[in-house]
């Protein structure tokens, strides 16, 4: 299992819901933290937990709509001066639900595809590189087990999307200590997953992060949190090798 004490994560969309626990639980195994949100003061809560944890914590902003700001964002991160070994792209938007799902608007792709697809796909495109120079990474992308329903579509295509980069993407550092995987919290309470959720947002760690942690040089996999959930990290590390195989040359 990787030991991420004194390393150093960006966690986007970390100022609620999944974000934030993944950043509390992240702080609690001894990683250093750059925090994302779309405005800086939202991350002022859980910077000043994390830092009373012992690890060290950044606060960066940027409106993953706009490209131009996530751009902004990531030439920041490289001014701090840190090695970024571990990427949860954690941050997403469910754009709308459409009852008349034959009138989807074209907003609903544009929107969801910028926010959802094209923001994270630059944050890996960014880091990705940095990491295959320095021999090891970590990076989890957020995605949705959505299907079969059109009133999602704008939502769900920009995830099948999201999937399709990171499996392309992982058959490029398989079997490297350079890994990219997929992660999906389930069906959680939060506010984009709305307030009837079965799930509380607790249930989705250790599994959310689990990717972060595995050490088998395996990459492309899609780590649904619920089957880790009440497992320690331990624990959720030796069934995410154990049951969850890389999609390459099958």
């Amino acid at each position: 299992m990787v030991n991420v004490k004194g390393r150093w994560a960006l966690i986007t969309g970390a100022a609620r819901g999944i974000g934030y626990l993944t950043a509390k639980f992240m702080a609690e195994q001894g990683c250093n933290l750059i925090l994302h949100s779309r405005n800086i003061t939202h991350t002022e809560k859980v910077a000043e937990e994390v830092k009373a944890m012992g690890v060290e914590a950044y606060a960066v902003q940027a409106e993953l709509s706009d490209l131009d700001s996530v751009q902004k964002m990531l030439e920041e991160i490289d001014k701090l001066g840190v090695r970024v070994d571990i990427v949860l792209n954690n941050a997403g938007m469910q754009i709308a639900y459409r009852t008349d799902y034959f009138k989807t608007p074209v907003e609903d792709y544009t929107e969801s595809f910028k926010i959802n697809t094209v923001a994270p796909a630059m944050i890996c495109y960014h880091f990705m590189p940095k990491m295959i120079e320095n021999g090891f990474g970590r990076i989890l992308n957020t995605t949705s087990g959505i299907r079969l329903e059109p009133e999602q579509a704008g939502y769900s295509a920009s995830k099948a999307a999201l999937d399709k980069i990171t499996i392309d993407l992982g058959s490029k550092v398989e079997g490297t200590d350079v890994m990219i995987n997929l992660t999906d919290p389930g069906w959680c309470r939060t506010d984009l997953g709305g307030p009837h959720a079965p799930n509380a947002p607790e249930s989705a760690i250790p599994g959310i992060v689990v990717g972060a942690f595995v050490d088998d040089k395996k990459s492309g996999r899609y780590l649904n949190a619920p089957f880790f959930t009440g497992m320690t990290l331990e624990d959720a590390v030796k069934k995410a090798e154990a049951e969850f195989d890389s999609p390459y040359n099958k």
